[in-house]
């Protein structure tokens, strides 16, 4: 069995966005050379998330207001976590929401998703670098 290991940086420069990473995904399936097996793909960062679902403008608009309904991110005051200096407790509840990362089977050398399947990044408190792990087993 081989694995390869792989990390994504991303310096979103707005404090929230969905981002389709499922080009930067398969070009790591890519270089692993493997063809059957499992793909990690994990979000490094406790604001932010990786999570699979449809390229579409409108779901991506439905998640960014249902994501703020249930943890708005003012006032920061609202959040015992912002009052260590930080202004990103709602990130955080935003991240467990959305959750920390997929795993994708691999057939064939190519990513076995369902019909419209992608994966996304999710960032929940940009404007600084962060890191998404692909961690690839198989053959």
């Amino acid at each position: 069995m081989k694995s390869y290991r792989e990390e994504l940086w991303f310096n979103v420069p707005q404090r929230r966005a969905f981002i389709n990473i499922t080009p930067q995904v398969e070009e790591c399936l890519r270089k692993s050379g493997i063809r059957e097996g499992l793909l990690l793909c994990n979000a490094m960062h406790i604001t932010a998330s990786v999570f699979i679902n449809d390229d579409e403008r409108g779901l991506h608009h439905d998640y960014e207001e249902w994501l703020e309904n249930l943890a708005p991110h003012e006032p920061i005051s609202r959040y015992w976590h912002n009052r260590t200096g930080e202004d990103n407790g709602d990130a955080h509840l935003k991240r467990q929401v959305m959750g920390r990362e997929v795993v994708v089977a691999i057939t064939n050398g190519k990513l076995d998703f369902g019909p419209w399947e992608q994966i996304f990044y999710g960032e929940f408190d940009g404007g600084r670098r962060k890191r998404v792990l692909v961690k690839i087993i198989g053959e």
